[in-house]
């Protein structure tokens, strides 16, 4: 159970959410996207109060939201294709506009080639990339990431996390990211994408990226840290200092 809970993710922010196991990050995430409800207090994304909302209105306002599962969540039956332009499809978009759209963001995150493959045939990286890829292709508002490096080894993770400031540094999209790598979001504090050179730059010492980044820490179900990296390395709470350690 959530105690207390209160921030704000300011229009395109970053922010990383940590926290042991059960400390209530995709609990979070969950009540982000209403399908969950709280017991007390308000919820409000994109401006709307959605504590309450009827499912209905719910369904249009995700519409708006881009999520990022830790385990993909691709439909197997289907192409990459098919996967990346399935919400298009649905709100019965051109086919011809699917499919230009479809191959734009395959190409943003360097997968073009794998549109007519299926999910099958892709390395669990891949799989991610193109999650990925379907989350962005509707242009949303704010993107939510559950672990979006959970389970990969640390190459891919580092390949996912560079594609993630890709995402952040271009489209500078509202983004909160539940994950248990520290290393993802320091990562994400002190680089940036560099579009001339289509690659990941060290930012200077004591420079913070173009692009605000944040971290929030949950302990107990409580928010025990809400800052960017310089107040986080310069707390002295021995709980966040072991933890970051």
């Amino acid at each position: 159970m959530l105690d207390g809970i209160s921030f704000q993710l300011p229009h395109g922010e970053t922010k990383a959410l940590f926290g042991v196991a059960g400390s209530g990050k995709s609990t979070l995430l969950k009540l982000a996207m209403g399908l969950m409800r709280p017991d007390s207090g308000r919820i409000y994304v994109l401006g709307e109060e959605i504590t309450h909302m009827p499912e209905q209105e719910l369904f249009e306002l995700r519409r708006r939201v881009g999520i990022v599962f830790q385990e993909s969540a691709l439909f197997d039956s289907l192409k990459v294709s098919e996967n990346v332009g399935f919400r298009l499809t649905e709100e019965k978009t051109p086919a011809a506009e699917i499919e230009t759209r479809v191959r734009e963001v395959l190409r943003f995150v360097e997968l073009e080639r794998t549109y007519d493959m299926y999910p099958s045939e892709l390395s669990g990286g891949m799989r991610r990339r193109v999650a990925i890829a379907r989350a962005i292709i509707t242009k949303p508002e704010v993107l939510l990431y559950d672990s979006p490096t959970g389970g990969l080894d640390p190459v891919t993770s580092n390949t996912i996390v560079e594609l993630i400031m890709k995402q952040r540094d271009v489209y500078k999209t509202s983004a909160l990211m539940v994950t248990h790598r520290l290393q993802d979001a320091f990562t994400m504090a002190t680089h940036q994408f560099d579009k001339a050179t289509n690659q990941m730059v060290i930012l200077p010492k004591g420079k913070q990226c173009d692009v605000p980044m944040s971290f929030l820490i949950l302990r107990d179900a409580k928010v025990i840290f809400d800052g960017d990296a310089h107040q986080l390395a310069a707390s002295r709470d021995d709980y966040i200092r072991e933890y970051i350690s």
